[in-house]
C-alpha cells in the first residue's frame, strides 16, 4: 500500500514539472514584450523632446532675410482706363474743279503751307472771260435800254407792261453777267483755309472736267484725337474734359486734349462709341494717323495708400502684405481697393510710417527674423 502512494505522489509530481515547463516560455514572453513596450515608449518620448530643442535651436539660430521695405506715404491713386486711338487732321478737304478746262498752272507741289486764298492752280480762262465781257456788254444794254423806256413812261408815251418787260431782262442779263464772271474767278483755284497741301492730282497741260479732284488740303494746328468708348465706360467719359494724350512716335511725348463730340451711336461692328478730342498742334509735331495712347481717368482717391501689387500674398485664405515689426516680418491681413498699374490700394489694414517688405517678401513667413537693406518711399526708387 505504501509503495503505491508513494509512486501516486511522484507522478504527480512530476506531471507539476511538466506542466511548469510548458507554462514558463509563455511567461517569459510576455514578460519580454512588456520591457519591449516601455522602451519604445521611452525612446520615443527622449526623441521628441530632442527634435523640439533641435527645432528650437534652429528657429533662434536662423539667420535674418535680407528685405527691402517700402514706407507708407499717403498719395493719390485713380481708376484709369488706357484706350488705343489715332490722330486725324482737323479738316481734310479735298478741292475739286468747279469749271472745265486745261490746267495752265499748277502753283505749289505737295507738301507746301499755304494760308487761305492762295492760288493752288489756274485753268485756261479765255473762253469764260470772253463769255464774261459778252454778258456784261448785254447787261449794259439792257441797263440803258431800260432807262430810255423809263423816261418815256414818265411822258406817258409807253405804257407800264413795255417798261416791266425791258426791267425783267436788265436782271436777267446782270445774273449773267454775275454767273461768267463766277466762272472766271473759278478758273483760279485757291486753298479754302490755312494747312499743309498734302496731294496735288493735277499737272500743267491736264484738261480737267467740272468735279474732278485737284488737290487735298490738311488743317493741322489743331488735330483730332479719335477713340473708341466700351459701352461700360460711356458714362464716366460723360463727366470728363481733359484727357492725356501719349504719343508712341514721339519718344512716349505726352499731350493735353480736350473732349471735342462723343458720338450718340455705337459702331455696328465693334460696339465702341467714338470719342473725338481736340489737339493743338502748332509746332506741327504730331502728323495725322499717328498712334496714341489715351489716358481716362474714371475715378481718383486723395491721400490713399498703396503698394506694388505684387508685394501682396495669400495668407489664412486672404490677402496679406509682410511689415516689418522690431527686426521680424509679421503678416497683415489687408483689404484691397482701386488698381492703377501696378499699384494697388490698400483701404484697411495699414498705417503711414508702416514699412512693407516689397523684395524678400516670398522668402520669409510670420515672425520670421529680417535685415533691411534699403528702405524707401517709391517703389520705382528699386531700379535706379
Amino acid at each position: 500500500m505504501k509503495t503505491e502512494s508513494s509512486e501516486t505522489g511522484i507522478s504527480s509530481g512530476m506531471a507539476s514539472d511538466r506542466r511548469l515547463r510548458r507554462l514558463l516560455p509563455t511567461g517569459l514572453v510576455v514578460i519580454l514584450m512588456g520591457l519591449t513596450g516601455l522602451l519604445f515608449f521611452w525612446i520615443r518620448s527622449e526623441g521628441e523632446v530632442i527634435r523640439e530643442r533641435n527645432q528650437a535651436g534652429l528657429k533662434s539660430d536662423r539667420e535674418a532675410v535680407n528685405v527691402v521695405a517700402l514706407t507708407m506715404r499717403p498719395g493719390t491713386i485713380c481708376d484709369r482706363l488706357v484706350l488705343p486711338g489715332v490722330t486725324k487732321s482737323w479738316i481734310e478737304m479735298q478741292i475739286l474743279a468747279e469749271v472745265s478746262g486745261r490746267v495752265t498752272r499748277k502753283a505749289i507741289p505737295e507738301g507746301t503751307a499755304v494760308v487761305k486764298d492762295q492760288i493752288i492752280a489756274n485753268v485756261d480762262l479765255r473762253d469764260y472771260r470772253n463769255a464774261h465781257q459778252s454778258d456784261k456788254a448785254a447787261y449794259e444794254l439792257a441797263l440803258s435800254d431800260f432807262k430810255r423806256l423809263e423816261n418815256l413812261y414818265g411822258l406817258k408815251a409807253i405804257p407800264l407792261s413795255q417798261l416791266d418787260a425791258a426791267k425783267a431782262k436788265v436782271e436777267t442779263t446782270r445774273a449773267a453777267m454775275n454767273t461768267a464772271a463766277l466762272e472766271v474767278e473759278r478758273c483760279t483755284i485757291k486753298a479754302p483755309f490755312d494747312g499743309i497741301v498734302n496731294r496735288v492730282f493735277v499737272e500743267e497741260g491736264q484738261y480737267l472736267k467740272d468735279g474732278d479732284p485737284v488737290a487735298e488740303v490738311l488743317q493741322m494746328k489743331r488735330l483730332k484725337v479719335r477713340v473708341g468708348i466700351p459701352e461700360s465706360d460711356v458714362d464716366a467719359v460723360r463727366k470728363l474734359r481733359e484727357f492725356n494724350v501719349t504719343v508712341d512716335a514721339l519718344n512716349n511725348r505726352s499731350f493735353v486734349a480736350h473732349k471735342h463730340f462723343l458720338s450718340r451711336t455705337a459702331d455696328s461692328s465693334a460696339r465702341l462709341y467714338s470719342l473725338d478730342l481736340s489737339l493743338d498742334n502748332a509746332d506741327g509735331a504730331i502728323l495725322p494717323d499717328m498712334f496714341v495712347r489715351v489716358e481716362i481717368v474714371k475715378r481718383e482717391v486723395l491721400q490713399s495708400l498703396s503698394v506694388p501689387l505684387y508685394a501682396v500674398v495669400n495668407h489664412n485664405g486672404g490677402q496679406a502684405v509682410y511689415v516689418v515689426n522690431d527686426k521680424s516680418a509679421n503678416a497683415r491681413s489687408v483689404t484691397l481697393g482701386l488698381l492703377d498699374g501696378w499699384r494697388v490700394e490698400v483701404k484697411h489694414g495699414l498705417q503711414p510710417e508702416d514699412r512693407v517688405i516689397i523684395v524678400g517678401h516670398r522668402s520669409v513667413k510670420d515672425g520670421d527674423p529680417v535685415r533691411v537693406i534699403r528702405s524707401v518711399e517709391d517703389p520705382e526708387e528699386i531700379v535706379q
